[in-house]
């Protein structure tokens, strides 16, 4: 089993990270690929160089296994941030368009309903990230954060990525760079300390945060996800929950329906949570303050129909 970790020569907040880290010990070429790209080898990991955009190529693991033979375990993606706000982050996040309609054409890759079993390191990863940002200075001028499940490309196995933001200033920062680099050295056991983040059914602490509502960087999911011993999985962003109010739709409010594509994207993200963590305790957070009675009552009623138990802060601990 390999992990892949991605990136493009397009982008330089790809690429300064994974030429940061190839330039550890131990890298050699790896196994030949297709036309365009470029592979190194070190251990179980292999990093996966290409030119096109990093939300283009679909299906690398699946791609990858055909060619090589080498069953893939997860895949890293390294990328560039963009935020209105300009401001200086080191983000983790899950991925998938799990709101879209059929009919609708993802901006930046994926496929409508699609969400990919997140990471579960990105728990471990987002805390291991914070203190080595930490110990070299980007904090507090860089903000470490989570985002939303959102953008492709296509996989199948458990995905994250990890990104700097948001302008170009900051994605060719070279500390920066390190920084990624020294979060995949380390959180893979690469200098042969123990790797974090690894899920097992054996793990003492099993509950896993499946987030719900809120904005793009989560906050109070955060607040959680920060705690020792957190598990996340997909991070539903208020924009991923699509709801019309009843008020303003067609449909008798006595009928109790809805309409929008949140309930889709609720059992998209949940059941490709459940897949990436076998055995684990998924538990709903609610960002309460981010909806309204009647989208809270409707969100609510679905889980239990569902039977998604609701968790509250404490029960993370």
């Amino acid at each position: 089993m390999v992990t892949l970790v991605v990136a493009t020569t397009t982008d330089p907040a790809s690429l300064n990270p994974a030429n940061a880290l190839l330039a550890m010990p131990g890298w050699h070429p790896g196994p030949s690929f297709q036309e365009g790209f470029k592979s190194f080898a070190n251990q179980g990991v292999r990093v996966l160089l290409h030119d096109k955009g990093i939300v283009e190529e679909d299906h690398l693991d699946h791609r990858w296994e055909e060619v090589t033979g080498e069953p893939v375990h997860e895949v890293i993606f390294l990328s560039k941030h963009t935020a209105v706000s300009n401001r200086p982050a080191l983000t983790v996040h899950p991925i998938g368009v799990p709101h879209l309609r059929e009919d609708e054409i993802p901006p930046q890759g994926g496929k409508p309903g699609w969400a990919a079993p997140p990471n579960p390191r990105i728990g471990p990863w987002l805390r291991l990230l914070k203190n080595i940002a930490r110990s070299h200075n980007l904090v507090p001028e860089f903000e470490i954060t989570l985002e939303g499940t959102h953008h492709g490309p296509v996989t199948h196995k458990p995905t994250m990525f990890i990104e700097i933001g948001s302008t170009e200033e900051y994605w060719k920062r070279q500390d920066a760079a390190h920084v990624i680099a020294l979060l995949v050295w380390e959180g893979l056991g690469l200098g042969g300390g123990a790797a974090v983040g690894h899920w097992s059914r054996e793990n003492d602490k099993k509950r896993v945060l499946l987030g719900i509502g809120g904005g793009h960087y989560a906050p109070r999911h955060m607040d959680i996800v920060l705690k020792d011993g957190v598990w996340v999985g997909h991070l539903l962003s208020g924009y991923s929950l699509p709801m019309e109010d009843p008020s303003l739709s067609k449909v008798e409010e006595h009928a109790k329906e809805i309409g929008g594509t949140w309930r889709e994207s609720i059992k998209a993200a949940f059941e490709a949570t459940r897949l990436a963590f076998p055995g684990g305790e998924i538990l709903a957070h609610l960002d309460q303050k981010s909806f309204k009675g009647w989208q809270k009552n409707a969100i609510t009623a679905f889980l239990g129909e569902q039977n998604i138990t609701i968790g509250k802060p404490n029960d993370f601990n």
